[in-house]
């Protein structure tokens, strides 16, 4: 009887035990086989000031991963989203960067939303030859470094910045300008290309300001802005601070157009100016999804999906994962069907070319941006998101 007791308990031991290992094993194939992960990190600010645009990239970019993963099992691989908080922080962007060029699962990375964070991560990529595409960066120095893993689905700031001149020229005919900037590198870099557009236009520029993330009273220099009386502000910055200064600016008794660049493109800017929002011009670099039949087939099943609507940095999101995911494709098919190397990536995403997207075709060229990439122009005529659609511009 001890014999056949023990043996029971030792086979029961034996059932328990397997069906533990069961449990914590990886998903297999039908071959029985582990699939080889690759991983796509985000890095856009997900919490702070500029977390309402980041969360959308992310969101976007979720959802186009999502929509190829079993077309990646089919080829061998399983498909992983891995988003970092960047926080709009140089320095947590490049330690983050660090993380992610320590784990070698990761294979590229889709962001960042401010220039000022992705230039210093971006010197970190390069260094493990991991593959950036950003939705939203447009300063000029991003991708005039020369470095062989930075790349842009957008328009840089030496184009944005004179479409905004031009517009506010020549088409709000605004020949007195007072312009305002956050001192980022996007801020400031969109502000003195804008400034050197509208000087070109015939315009006299009145004053350049300078205030600082996180202030919440511009007092100071919208004081100045009444004593100049110019026929335009310009704001070089993100849409905390720019919904704030246009709020406060309407206050005051500022009612000329107010122009800002992309980083005034989310629906919290009306949020947080509400009504003060109309007569403000924006340049932005994404359009309005909802101009064709794809668009909306994104929005709707974006809102199903997220209980949210979607943003034009949504979309963008969703097609500048939309391009990695071909880049990484290519390279395995380049390297017959087998798992790539990070710099196969990395020269297989410079290598794309004609990828039409959602909302925008991509083509990169010899220093990663878009030879594809336009600038649109858009009114808030209303307290509402998105505002209308004035008018675009080609990429020059």
């Amino acid at each position: 009887m001890k014999v056949k007791k023990s043996l029971a308990l030792l086979l029961a031991g034996v059932l328990v035990v397997g069906m533990l290992a069961a449990c914590g094993s990886k998903p297999k194939t039908a071959g029985g086989k582990d699939l080889p992960i690759i991983k796509i990190a985000t890095q856009t600010p997900l919490s702070g000031g500029s977390a309402a645009i980041g969360e959308v990239i992310k969101l976007g970019a979720q959802l186009a991963l999502d929509d190829q993963k079993e077309k990646f099992k089919k080829l061998g691989f399983e498909l992983q989203l891995v988003p970092f908080d960047d926080q709009a922080d140089p320095k947590k962007g490049v330690a983050n960067a660090q993380l992610i060029g320590a784990d070698k699962s990761i294979f590229a990375v889709v962001g960042h939303f401010n220039s000022g964070v992705a230039i210093p991560s971006s010197e970190v990529y390069e260094k493990y030859s991991i593959p950036m595409v950003s939705p939203a960066n447009s300063a000029t120095e991003v991708t005039d470094r020369g470095l062989k893993t930075v790349n842009r689905i957008v328009a840089r700031d030496d184009s944005q910045g004179p479409a905004g001149a031009d517009y506010a020229v020549n088409t709000l005919k605004a020949k007195k300008i007072f312009i305002v900037q956050d001192k980022t590198a996007y801020g400031t870099g969109l502000a003195k290309a804008f400034e050197k557009g509208a000087e070109d236009a015939g315009a006299e520029i009145l004053g350049f300001e300078g205030i600082t993330l996180g202030e919440k009273d511009f007092n100071g220099v919208l004081n100045q802005i009444l004593s100049k009386k110019p026929d335009l502000v310009y704001f070089g910055g993100i849409y905390a601070e720019g919904g704030l200064l246009i709020k406060q600016a309407r206050e005051k008794g500022i009612d000329i157009p107010i122009m800002g660049g992309d980083g005034l493109d989310s629906s919290t800017l009306v949020e947080i100016a509400g009504d003060a929002i109309k007569n403000t011009y924006i340049t932005t670099l994404a359009g309005d999804p909802a101009e064709s039949e794809a668009g909306k087939e994104f929005m709707e099943r974006y809102k199903k999906i997220n209980n949210r609507d979607a943003e034009a940095y949504s979309v963008y999101g969703y097609d500048t994962m939309g391009v990695v995911l071909k880049g990484i494709e290519n390279a395995i098919t380049a390297n017959n069907n087998k798992l790539p190397t990070r710099e196969q990536v990395r020269d297989a995403v410079r290598g794309i070319k004609d990828y039409q997207g959602v909302l925008t075709t991509v083509s990169f060229d010899d220093i990663g941006d878009n030879e594809y990439a336009k600038v649109f122009i858009f009114n808030y005529k209303e307290a509402s998101y998105p505002p209308q659609l004035e008018g675009e511009v080609e990429n020059k």
